[in-house]
């Protein structure tokens, strides 16, 4: 009985593979070859479908031999050369695109070569089925209405993987980049995956969104990364009327300094944005890369406004409303001379104001500000001029001294009780060392015209301050070096006191 025919398309004595079988395994060899020693050490998974397909290309033949059975034998020649000729076209194709191209010029995306790759395996299976006499125009004429079922099907998953190819040509974002994927500001991630189907981002709150590419092709998307690492933060901040625009200004624009991911290039900028019912607004504009901890840049930011304006005895002013309330009697605020008493026993035991009389104490501490400074904030720079002491009321604060082009190091820690700007109190010289606040600290600062009031009521207290202040210095400095304790010499000390106060 004669054997049922497949199709009457294809020519049956056709599948037996011609003479030149053993030579298309020989150069697909030799390319697979080539293919595995120049791809970069990087790339070389691309070599496994291609090594793949020859691998398996002796198994039909190897299958269909114990059969002894002409047809089948023809139909495993087929297939045996569809899989040489599969990975002879994958090879060549990786060698132009990956070994070559790539050493000059960009590396291409995935999604690109994943398409070219399976493209170039489809033309090995139309190659092999034209070898066997089947007539391209008949393959797709006959399969058209296949493809039409098929299309309407896939018409979403099409539409997502033409939406990939697009996004990759224009290549409006990458891997490692922070862009807002719709209308909704919330809507921001880092983007960390971009496949045939969808991108995949991770939000700050950890979430894992996947977005179709058709979706992202048809959406306005930011892009905070591009096409320069730093992004642009605006914070809003409202000031009395009473308060000259430009004064507030200067004092936000040297609070922001060294603030934590604040950038000093771009350098930030405060302009003057409305005039409203609580106040001036302020928009303050600063720049930073950490764009993945912008909240915190922003809560730094704003923290270290605060303090830099109270500091300026300049409140943020609230929003009025007439309400009426019955309230339950609060403390008494401090007074005055009650303020002044409790500055006066922080003053009396500095070791440096010994000399000075209780009065005197009293007047200082009459005179002197308390002041707040944030946590990581710097409270004197070093360099930077000065003609005040301070002295810790609460918190804690580090000192730090940095040669030039060196890194800073720490000298020590200072807690409530100690002082720090004597130097620039008494003589008027650049701070010698950086003092950074490391939590919420209060300090109280005695300024020079105070200071100078004093002396020249009693002129004899330079000789007696001055040597203090010898023998602090000296101390300090003998126990930074190791050395036994001398006698300090105070003639230029004390000069230099009497030349800053013009006595």
């Amino acid at each position: 009985m004669m054997p049922v025919c497949l199709s009457t398309a294809v020519d049956i004595g056709r599948l037996v593979p011609p003479g030149g079988l053993a030579r298309l395994g020989l150069v697909t060899l030799v390319a697979a070859t080539i293919l595995v020693l120049t791809l970069p050490r990087g790339r070389r998974r691309w070599a496994i479908w291609p090594l793949a397909f020859l691998l398996m290309a002796p198994l039909p033949t190897a299958v269909a031999l114990p059969m002894a059975d002409p047809f089948t034998g023809a139909m495993a020649a087929a297939l045996t050369r569809f899989l040489l000729l599969g990975s002879l076209f994958q090879s060549l194709l990786l060698v132009a695109l990956v070994s070559a191209w790539e050493r000059v010029g960009r590396a291409l995306p995935r999604i690109f070569l994943d398409v070219l790759l399976w493209l170039v395996v489809g033309g090995a299976l139309v190659s092999t089925l034209y070898e066997a006499g089947v007539r391209p125009e008949s393959l797709f004429t006959g399969s058209a209405v296949v493809t039409a079922v098929l299309g309407f099907a896939l018409r979403d998953t099409l539409g997502n993987v033409f939406a990939g190819l697009a996004i990759h040509a224009e290549y409006p974002f990458e891997v490692g980049d922070w862009i807002q994927y719709d209308a909704n500001p919330a809507h921001i991630g880092k983007v960390v995956e971009i496949n045939w189907r969808a991108t995949k981002v991770i939000t700050l709150d950890e979430a894992y969104v996947i977005i179709p590419n058709g979706q992202l092709a048809q959406a306005s998307i930011r892009n905070f990364t591009k096409p320069e690492p730093w992004s642009r933060r605006s914070l809003f901040v409202v000031t009395p009327y009473g308060v000259p625009p430009q004064r507030v200004q200067a004092i936000i624009l040297e609070a922001l300094r060294g603030s934590f991911g604040v950038l000093e290039h771009p350098e930030p900028s405060v302009v003057t944005n409305a005039f409203t019912e609580r106040g001036v607004e302020h928009w303050v504009r600063l720049f930073t890369t950490a764009f993945d901890r912008r909240d915190r840049v922003d809560g730094m930011a704003r923290d270290r406004i605060w303090y830099a304006l109270a500091r300026q005895g300049i409140e943020i002013p609230v929003a009025t409303h007439a309400v009426h309330l019955t309230t339950l009697p609060a403390p008494e605020p401090e007074t005055a001379d009650a303020a002044a008493r409790r500055r006066a026993a922080a003053l009396r035991g500095l070791t440096l104001l010994r000399p000075l009389s209780d009065e005197q104490i009293r007047l200082l501490a009459t005179h002197a500000v308390e002041r707040f400074y944030a946590a990581h904030e710097p409270v004197i720079r070093q360099g930077d001029p000065g003609e005040s002491l301070f002295v810790i009321m609460a918190g804690r604060l580090e000192v730090t001294v940095a040669d030039v082009g060196g890194p800073p190091a720490v000298l020590a820690t200072l807690t409530a009780g100690d002082f720090f700007g004597e130097m620039s109190l008494m003589t008027g010289e650049p701070r010698s060392a950086t003092v950074t606040a490391l939590e919420e600290s209060r300090l109280l600062e005695v300024a020079k015209p105070v200071f100078a009031g004093l002396l020249q009521d009693r002129p004899s207290l330079v000789e007696e301050l001055g040597r203090t202040l010898c023998e602090r210095v000296g101390g300090r400095l003998r126990a930074a070096a190791g050395a036994p304790p001398q006698p300090p010499e105070t003639p230029d000390l004390l000069g230099r006191i009497r030349s800053f106060f013009d006595m």
